[in-house]
């Protein structure tokens, strides 16, 4: 069961990183490129959580990626909140 919500997480963030994009194409809003930014890192977390919790889970440790991948994340939505002014 838990497979199955890892892989929705993961395709949620890569489905809302899409539509930011697809936004920020036809719009040209900074703060949407910084969204899907935000959401693509996201994926390659949830991507990370799927190997670690599944295909590898006592061969190796992925926590220290996931960890510097969510920071990522929140750092570029950080960035994008704060230093883009419309």
């Amino acid at each position: 069961m838990g497979e199955l919500i890892y892989t929705l997480c993961m395709l949620t963030s890569l489905t809302c990183a899409a539509l930011l994009f697809a936004s920020y194409r036809r719009t040209r809003h900074r703060l949407l490129f910084w969204s899907a930014a935000c959401f693509a890192v996201m994926t390659i977390n949830n991507l990370l959580l799927i190997l670690d919790k599944v295909v590898f889970p006592t061969e190796v440790d992925l926590m220290p990626w996931r960890l510097l991948t969510a920071l990522a994340a929140c750092l570029l939505l950080l960035y994008g909140l704060i230093y883009e002014k419309e």
